[in-house]
């Protein structure tokens, strides 16, 4: 075995991201892609000779092919060892796990979430820092700009990596140890929840669905849920991850998770269901006919915290996405405990968990979390659901309606408006921002509007500034109209319109949110011209 030293040309289109580099899948297939991309990455990080490092992915296609690329390319690198999921698998929060058990030097982990899979869809690789969670933006610019630069990467010339069997080998002078991708992590969560009270429910005839969607938290949930806390043999659904996830869009929403929405709506249904998406870090949480929103799920983790066993204690605090609602601040408000709004992003909440100012975080896109990683956690939140379930003795629905006796309900709803042309979406973010000073003090109809603002966030951690995070519009009644450009996407442009209202009334609680929200739906689209300048009637998914 030998390392070679290849010449490359540096990348000329990447824009550093919150996500790492997501690309189609034969974007990733040409020659030296890939490849520019992990030397920028270890050119970057500069890792001690001889570091660990952790590796896997999602198991869409091309996820093995790329990890005997970069186990090659580690090796030549100088790295000591590396540990890699079996089979090349490793859920996102999983990959956090490993990262914080062993107290390795960073991971990188492979997929593009909760996009398609498939030969021709959607591949995705970013790095994981020695705090289990995404880099900083300081490193991802630091990688990005080495892309555009480099010239030449270095390559172990050897055989590939045997993946399928636990066990170590050798790879030059590194160290490769392929683990058991599940038991790390589920020995994390049995930690945290009362296994016991969760078995119980389940064995009381609680039924319950965990649609894995073809993706990579079917074994986990077989284990957990079926293997450690007794649920019956096919309570997890399309379990076995697919390369191309069965065909089907790994995005655990009411649109996408249509499988999993049609047996909780209908005859038979189960007491509870759940699902997550691609690399395992979102959730969707429903109830007997109920969904509950994300946005409500964070809030009630935190009403409930106590609860837990790993939350017993309380809570330092809570973190939100600022497009999430502002359900979360009254919970703090009533525990007296901070709630800071950040912008979207997983790195923001993980400054704030190592500094120890908050315990739980969110995000109105289907992801929630706390310090127990520094990764959204999907399999976290249906867990943390059946065991205030099983203390509590109450259907979903009866302890979210509950909550909003208690707190009022924050009203809310997401527009995505997916694939959109990127000079069209871009012009309906100029508009906006350019109508700041004619809307403010604008009536439209009950709604008047109190301020504007492209959000600019400062981290109180570190001090470092991050600006044009999306357009707020927000009126004097604490009613939102958001919009922001996701960088979630791997073509065209998507564009989200968030609303929010709050509603004290118990009386009006019944409605149904897009009912609720009808008159702010409208204000949106006439504020932004979002029909006439992208020629798009419809959203392409509302949550």
């Amino acid at each position: 075995m030998s390392i070679r030293t290849i010449s490359t040309q540096p990348f000329q289109d990447q824009k550093p991201g919150t996500s790492g580099l997501r690309k189609k899948v034969p974007v990733f297939q040409q020659a030296h892609y890939l490849e520019n991309f992990v030397q920028s990455i270890f050119d970057s990080i500069a890792a001690p000779k001889n570091a660990t490092l952790v590796l896997g992915g999602d198991g869409r296609y091309y996820n093995r092919e790329a990890i005997q690329i970069i186990l090659k390319m580690a090796a030549a690198n100088g790295y000591g060892k590396v540990l890699v999921g079996r089979g090349g698998i490793l859920s996102t929060p999983a990959a956090s796990c490993v990262i914080r058990k062993y107290k390795t030097f960073g991971g990188i982990i492979l997929s593009a979430s909760h996009n398609p899979g498939g030969p021709k869809e959607d591949f995705g690789i970013k790095y994981n820092s020695a705090n289990g969670g995404p880099a900083t933006e300081t490193v991802t610019e630091a990688i990005f700009a080495r892309s555009r630069t480099i010239t030449q990467y270095s390559i172990l010339d050897a055989a590939d990596v045997a993946l399928d069997a636990l066990g170590a080998s050798t790879l030059g002078d590194m160290r490769v140890e392929v683990i058991d991708p599940v038991s790390d992590y589920a020995e994390l969560m049995e930690s945290i929840f009362d296994f016991a009270a969760i078995r119980n429910l389940l064995n009381g005839g609680f039924r319950i669905r965990f649609d894995a969607m073809h993706a990579v938290n079917g074994p986990y949930a077989q284990e957990i849920l079926e293997r450690r806390l007794g649920a019956p043999a096919g309570s997890v659904m399309n379990a076995v991850p697919l390369e191309d996830f069965g065909g089907g869009h790994p995005d655990p929403n009411l649109t996408y998770a249509h499988e999993l929405v049609d047996i909780v709506y209908g005859d038979h249904a189960p007491d509870f269901g759940a699902a997550s998406d691609g690399d395992g870090d979102r959730n969707m949480i429903l109830g007997h006919h109920f969904f509950v929103t994300p946005s409500d799920s964070l809030a009630l983790l935190a009403a409930n915290a106590t609860l837990v066993p790993g939350y017993k204690q309380g809570l330092a605090g809570i973190a939100r996405s600022m497009p999430t609602s502002a359900a979360a601040d009254r919970v703090a408000q009533a525990l007296n405990i901070p709630c800071y709004e950040t912008p979207t992003g997983w790195k923001f909440f993980g400054n704030l968990m190592d500094a120890g100012k908050v315990t739980l975080c969110g995000e109105e896109s289907f992801g929630t979390g706390s310090n127990h990683v520094r990764e959204k956690d999907g399999l976290w939140a249906v867990l943390f659901w059946l065991n205030i379930l099983a203390v509590r003795k109450q259907p979903v629905e009866s302890i979210v309606r509950e909550h909003w006796a208690k707190y009022g309900r924050n009203v809310y709803s997401r527009y995505d408006y997916e694939g959109l042309p990127t000079d069209a979406a871009n012009g309906v973010m100029q508009h906006l921002k350019d109508s700041f000073a004619t809307l403010v003090g604008k009536m439209f109809g009950k709604y008047s509007v109190k301020f504007c603002d492209d959000f600019s966030y400062t981290d109180p951690v570190d001090g470092s500034v991050s600006k044009g995070q999306g357009v707020r519009i927000i009126f004097t009644d604490g009613s939102r109209i958001i919009f922001r450009l996701s960088g979630t996407g791997t073509e065209g442009a998507t564009l989200r319109v968030y609303l929010e209202a709050f509603e004290a009334d118990v009386a009006r609680h019944h409605l149904d949110a897009q009912v609720a929200l009808a008159e702010l739906i409208q204000i949106a689209l006439q504020i932004s011209e979002l029909g006439s300048r992208t020629g798009r009637e419809q959203p392409t998914v509302i949550t």
